[in-house]
């Protein structure tokens, strides 16, 4: 069965209050895996629009993230957004959130408050840090930096942390209904943009992409090297691709270890110094071995 027709969460239904992009993000895979998503959004004050963060400095993600969601619009500090979440909630078996827990409990939204009143409903909460430190503010720079993900004053590429506590909430909403569907009750998972960057962060951790480990500059075949036009990320790490690699760079390999001796770094590099990022992928494809070229323009 192709994965496109795999629908576990059909049938589903997830009512989310969180925003900017973790929340978001991780709805739109649950939507994607067959849930029926519907989100509460607080209104801008005067504006009578959303006032997700998200769909004012990128509308584009705003939108894609929000393509399968029903969005609905309520002030849940007012009787009457109170009435509304209540309603959507009787529905509901999914919270997904992204308030911090002293905050939810102003607003009622408490696990025990919750589990009394509707006791088949799961709670999702995505914080900052869980456990102890989940009221504590921060933001996906902030985590990545305690994580040892941030070697300098450059900004990281992408929203690591924010992406993969998406992927660990969606992970938890899974774990929500399977655990629910065999007790009947409900459960509450908490999800941590801190603890999601510090699993991305272990291979650093483990030496795996330390410049001693073979995956962070150590093996000849794993670098990213300048060509002709451009720059090219070669990942020949298993002995059959260097092998190909050095061949096709007229280098001696008689043991993985060579790998990791300067001169094959060298030739290497001497090698795909002179080759314009076509003359690479056609190499890439002749010989079977995996590395992409970019050009710079």
């Amino acid at each position: 069965m192709p994965s496109t027709a795999i629908q576990p969460l059909q049938g589903i239904r997830i009512l989310s209050l969180a925003l900017n992009l973790p929340g978001p993000a991780a709805l739109w895979r649950c939507a994607s895996m067959g849930a029926d998503c519907r989100k509460l959004e607080p209104l801008a004050p005067g504006s009578g629009r959303s006032a997700d963060p998200m769909g004012l400095y990128c509308p584009d993600a705003y939108a894609q993230m929000h393509d399968k969601v029903q969005t609905l619009q309520a002030d849940l500090k007012t009787a009457e957004g109170q009435a509304s979440l209540h309603e959507q909630l009787a529905q509901t078996d999914v919270l997904l959130t992204s308030f911090r827990p002293s905050a939810l409990s102003k607003l009622g939204l408490g696990w025990e408050a919750l589990q009394q009143r509707y006791p088949r409903l799961s709670l999702v909460r995505v914080v900052g840090s869980a456990g102890e430190l989940a009221d504590v503010p921060g933001h996906d720079l902030t985590y990545q930096a305690e994580a040892g993900l941030v070697h300098s004053t450059a900004l990281p590429p992408s929203l690591f942390a924010d992406m993969a506590g998406a992927l660990m909430a969606s992970e938890a909403v899974l774990q929500a209904v399977l655990v629910s569907s065999r007790s009947g009750h409900g459960i509450v998972r908490e999800v941590g943009l801190a603890q999601a960057a510090q699993w991305l962060a272990l291979p650093w951790h483990w030496g795996l992409t330390q410049p001693a480990g073979d995956v962070g500059g150590a093996h000849a075949g794993y670098r990213i090297y300048p060509c002709a036009d451009g720059i090219v990320a070669v990942a020949a790490l298993e002995p059959h691709f260097a092998q190909r690699l050095c061949e096709a760079a007229d280098l001696l390999f008689s043991h993985p270890t060579d790998m990791r001796k300067p001169e094959i770094h060298q030739g290497v590099a001497r090698f795909l110094a002179v080759r314009s990022c076509a003359e690479l992928m056609q190499l890439a494809q002749d010989r079977d071995i995996p590395l992409h070229a970019l050009p710079q323009t």
